[in-house]
């Protein structure tokens, strides 16, 4: 890891172009303020909060829904709780190409035929809500993740403490917000940095369903990094958009960690 590391800071410090590879130097922070200036920059780092804030929003709430449902039990629980998990492990690439082309296709897709059948016109989402079409997808990918977490946690949760709270008089309400919530407030401290440090880097859904279109609508820092680097080939600024992801991943990583480590001893 170092090595590559060690490449990427270098050549974020000289010019180097692919197509022109004789155009080599050292060039300074060069590289960081035009990449600071692209017109591209901004609006990718607001599409990677949006996405991230919204991805952990769907799944945290439908996660802990889900994981106080199941905890409950019902007929049939094993296998539901099979067909659930079963996205998770569905590669990425595999995932945006059934959404694309299976499910969310303005003309073959399972939602046109939905509005055909009840007399709407299609919709083209990736081309009228690109952005919403890409965090569905993504919380499809990782709701399972937030649901095993919160499911395997709420498993622990002390039942004469529920039996105790209701022969006191609390309804379901009160349950989930007095006991259940605080319960889970560790599990979804590790919901949110293990999600949060996975989607800075999300790519394959991306590049396969929208190329961070329509303009820079889901164009974020990866995308951006990829598009600089390959498309464009030049080495020197996507390497400078590299470490700027590295370093904002580390930042939010160290962010959650202590968020994380005051919830584990407050609940200590």
């Amino acid at each position: 890891m170092i090595v590559p590391l060690g490449m990427t800071i270098y050549f974020s410090f000289i010019r180097y172009i692919l197509v022109n590879p004789d155009a080599k130097g050292f060039v300074g922070l060069d590289n960081y303020r035009f990449l600071w200036k692209d017109p591209s920059f901004v609006p990718a780092v607001l599409n990677t909060v949006v996405l991230i804030g919204s991805v952990l929003a769907i799944t945290l709430v439908l996660g802990t829904l889900m994981a106080v449902l199941y905890g409950r039990g019902f007929p049939g629980r094993n296998v539901a709780l099979l067909l659930v998990i079963a996205p998770f492990f569905v590669m990425p690439t595999v995932s945006a190409l059934v959404w694309k082309n299976m499910i969310m296709h303005p003309v073959y897709g399972l939602l046109a035929r939905g509005f055909a059948l009840i007399g709407q016109p299609p919709v083209d989402w990736f081309g009228a809500h690109p952005m919403m079409s890409i965090i569905i997808i993504l919380s499809w990918e990782w709701f399972p993740f937030a649901f095993l977490v919160l499911y395997t946690s709420l498993k622990s949760l002390d039942q004469e403490q529920t039996e105790a709270a209701v022969i006191d008089g609390a309804n379901s309400v009160q349950l989930f917000l007095r006991i259940i919530i605080p319960h889970l407030k560790r599990a979804m401290g590790v919901v949110i940095m293990i999600e949060t440090i996975f989607l800075l880097s999300i790519f394959a859904e991306i590049h396969i369903t929208t190329s961070g279109g329509p303009g820079t609508a889901t164009t974020n820092i990866a995308y951006l990094v990829y598009s600089l680097g390959l498309q464009q080939f030049d080495v020197g600024i996507g390497s400078a958009g590299g470490i700027l992801a590295v370093v904002v991943a580390n930042v939010a990583a160290l962010f959650l960690l202590r968020i994380t480590a005051k919830s584990l001893r407050g609940d200590g």
